[in-house]
């Protein structure tokens, strides 16, 4: 089974990111943060030419709810998108939430991780354009 969902994007990388963070907002989700992985890279000296922005997002009810159950799960919190330019394309792309929670056998969360699987999925969606 593939772990990673992936889609290829209209657009370019600030326009894509963009409908991406109001995809994001419109789920109930937020944006954490946004890791600009080519600036992050020049900034230490490093010449990487793809464009790479990872957005971490977090819905924090169901944050809560699966960190109350097993905190070892903040090692794969908060999910994260990557917006991404290759081969000159424009892709963004998640680990699946349900793959990710199977590493902690939590049986119990699986319905938690498959509704923050979908909304992901949504999101990234909409963003592709």
């Amino acid at each position: 089974m593939n772990m990673i969902y992936e889609r290829e994007a209209k657009g370019n990388i600030e326009v894509v990111g963009l409908r991406l963070e109001a995809a994001v907002k419109a789920r109930k989700f937020g944006v954490i943060s946004v890791l600009d992985l080519q600036a992050k890279m020049k900034e230490k000296g490093v010449n990487f030419t793809n464009q790479c922005r990872i957005y971490e997002v977090c819905n924090p009810q169901k944050a809560k709810q699966v960190l109350e159950n097993d905190m070892r799960i903040s090692t794969a919190l908060p999910c994260r998108i990557s917006l991404y330019e290759q081969n000159g394309k424009i892709i963004l792309a998640t680990l699946l939430p349900t793959e990710t929670l199977r590493l902690f056998g939590q049986k119990a969360l699986e319905s938690v991780a498959e509704e923050v699987e979908r909304e992901i999925k949504g999101m990234i969606d909409e963003a592709a354009g």
